[in-house]
């Protein structure tokens, strides 16, 4: 089934990468007493993810965070070191909190995978973004097909 507004979300483990290495992250230290902006990517260095999604959200970390929120953060189905790998590449430094769901177990939980088989991707993540206070989802903004609009950090600029 998949996640909606109101509905508190699952208990997850995602990896980072810290100046010790990887190290794994709970949606509960996520979440727990903050208001977070959560946008998902079907993969880093693709081409709409690298070009407008996560740069979008590094533009406006600033304002999003004004209104706000507490921590802006990136899901992919990826591994730590690819999501690494992306932040050096796109610049991220403490704006936007990348998260490796490296199995998609958070993806699968919350019912927004995405079958990229057909393009030798396997299983991974809908373009969404989501706001979440507390870890109970606030608004929800799923992308149709391969649309890149209600997920982008302007519309979500929008719902604050």
């Amino acid at each position: 089934m998949t996640i909606k507004a109101g509905d508190t979300l699952p208990q997850a483990t995602f990896m980072t990468f810290t100046a010790e290495g990887p190290a794994p992250l709970t949606s509960d230290a996520l979440f727990k007493g903050k208001t977070v902006a959560l946008f998902a990517v079907p993969g880093a260095f693709t081409p709409t993810c690298s070009a407008k999604h996560l740069p979008g959200f590094k533009a406006h970390a600033a304002e999003i965070k004004a209104k706000g929120v507490d921590t802006i953060a990136c899901v992919s189905v990826n591994d730590v070191f690819v999501m690494k790998a992306w932040a050096k590449d796109q610049g991220i430094s403490d704006e936007v909190l990348l998260l490796a769901d490296g199995n998609g177990d958070f993806t699968r939980a919350i019912g927004l995978e995405l079958d990229g088989s057909k393009f030798g991707m396997g299983s991974r993540s809908q373009r969404y973004s989501l706001i979440a206070k507390d870890g109970v989802v606030e608004k929800l903004n799923v992308e149709e097909g391969g649309e890149f609009k209600v997920s982008s950090a302007d519309y979500l600029l929008g719902q604050l």
